[in-house]
């Protein structure tokens, strides 16, 4: 049975366990760099190649999909669903799994405690968009980062609308928050 581990960085500690643990169990196993993957698409068949040669045995795929490649890795990795691959991690799971937005809509729904949140688009709604919240501090985040980056705390009003607009003038996807000072940052 071939297994492919999705990763950029095959010398990570998380990557090489998890290489060792299928050769352990008698699995052959191979890191692909999801980047150096390129794929055929076409009612025939799907096909994904890698440095010139085509994967087609290919019958397990481990995702270890950063999120500065989430849109590459996950349509790679749905390549291989595609192609019959199971994977522990679904490319819709992690697609999920990243959107912050989402993630929020869900928890209220069902009556999750966590911090009011306003989401919009328009800069003619900023100052709406910021009186829905309350008084600042802020805390505003991308919808997609992770581990703490694209997150700025801001302690004004005018801090928040220059963090927005800064925000905006990137096409970048963000939340507001209202800063919870008992979470200490968490």
């Amino acid at each position: 049975m071939k297994i492919a581990i999705l990763s950029r960085n095959s010398a990570l500690y998380s990557t090489q366990r998890l290489l060792e643990a299928a050769r352990v169990r008698g699995f052959s196993a191979r890191v692909l760099d999801p980047l150096r993957c390129y794929m055929r698409i076409a009612p025939a068949g799907f096909e994904v190649h890698y440095k010139g040669r085509a994967l087609t045995d290919i019958v397990a795929v481990i995702p270890r999909i950063g999120a500065s490649i989430t849109f590459y890795g996950t349509a790679v990795l749905r390549q291989f669903e595609m192609m019959g691959a199971f994977t522990p991690n679904s490319s819709d799971a992690i697609l999920r799994s990243r959107d912050k937005l989402r993630a929020h809509q869900l928890l209220a729904r069902e009556g999750i405690g966590l911090p009011t949140t306003v989401f919009g688009d328009n800069p003619d709604d900023t100052t709406d968009l910021l009186h829905m919240l309350g008084p600042a501090p802020h805390v505003i985040k991308l919808n997609e980062g992770t581990q703490g980056n694209g997150v700025i705390l801001a302690e004004s009003q005018t801090a928040s609308r220059s963090v927005i607009e800064a925000f905006r003038g990137l096409y970048a996807n963000f939340l507001v928050q209202e800063f919870i000072a008992e979470a200490e940052g968490a």
